[in-house]
C-alpha cells in the first residue's frame, strides 16, 4: 500500500479557504431562497431575517479575505497556488455583493407594506431559481478548477438576461397603461434587477475561475 503524504502547509490552509467558500455559497443560496419566499409571500419578517442574516456573511467574507492574506504572507505562494488565492479572494467579494443583491429584494418588500403585488410572479422565481443553480455550479467549478463548467455557466446569464427583459417590458406596458401601478411595478422591477445582478456576479465568478485555471483572464458575454 502505498503511503499517503501529509499536505503541505499551503495546502492545509487553502483547504480551510475552500471550505469556508462552500459554507458562504450555502449561506448565500439561503439568502436568495428566502429573500423570493419572502417576496411572494409578502412576508416582511422573513425579510427581516435576510437582511439581518447577512451580518454572517459580511463577517465570513472577511474571514476569508484575512485567510487568503495571512496564506500570501506566510507561504509566498507563486504561479497557480498565487492565482488560487487571488481568485479565492475574488469569489467571496463577489459573493457578498449577491448577498447584498438579495438584501435589496428584502428591503423592497419592506417598503412594499401591505400593498398587492402588481402581478402573480413567474419569471422573478425563474430568475432566483436559475441564479441558484449558476451559484452552485460555479462553487462546484471553483473546487474542481474547472474552466470548461465555469464557460458553460456563464453562458447561461443570457437567459436571466431574457428574464429580465421579459419582466422589464411586460411592467413598463403595465404602468404606461396604468399610471397607478407605477410603484407597485418600479418594486418587482427593482427585485428583477437584483437578480440580474447576481447573475452578473456569477459571471464574475467564471471568469475569475478560468483565471485561475489558465492565467488568463478574459471578459465573458460581452
Amino acid at each position: 500500500m502505498t503511503p499517503s503524504h501529509p499536505r503541505s502547509p499551503f495546502d492545509q490552509k487553502y483547504a480551510a479557504i475552500r471550505d469556508n467558500i462552500l459554507r458562504l455559497g450555502q449561506l448565500l443560496d439561503a439568502a436568495i431562497d428566502r429573500s423570493i419566499t419572502a417576496l411572494k409571500n409578502q412576508d416582511q419578517a422573513l425579510a427581516r431575517q435576510v437582511i439581518a442574516d447577512d451580518t454572517a456573511i459580511n463577517d465570513l467574507r472577511f474571514v476569508v479575505e484575512e485567510e487568503c492574506l495571512a496564506l500570501i504572507a506566510t507561504q509566498q505562494p507563486a504561479a497557480s497556488d498565487l492565482r488560487s488565492v487571488i481568485t479565492a479572494m475574488n469569489v467571496v467579494n463577489d459573493m457578498e455583493r449577491m448577498a447584498d443583491h438579495a438584501t435589496g429584494i428584502a428591503k423592497t418588500v419592506i417598503r412594499m407594506g401591505d400593498e398587492p403585488l402588481l402581478k402573480p410572479l413567474v419569471d422573478i422565481p425563474r430568475m432566483a431559481n436559475l441564479s441558484r443553480e449558476m451559484l452552485k455550479r460555479s462553487i462546484d467549478a471553483f473546487l474542481a478548477r474547472d474552466a470548461e463548467a465555469a464557460r458553460q455557466i456563464a453562458a447561461q446569464d443570457d437567459e436571466i438576461d431574457r428574464l429580465y427583459k421579459a419582466i422589464f417590458d411586460e411592467l413598463l406596458g403595465l404602468m404606461v397603461r396604468d399610471p397607478g401601478t407605477i410603484s407597485r411595478g418600479t418594486y418587482l422591477l427593482w427585485c428583477g434587477h437584483n437578480l440580474e445582478r447576481i447573475g452578473d456576479r456569477v459571471t464574475n465568478i467564471a471568469e475569475r475561475i478560468i483565471f485561475m485555471t489558465t492565467g488568463t483572464m478574459k471578459e465573458l458575454n460581452v
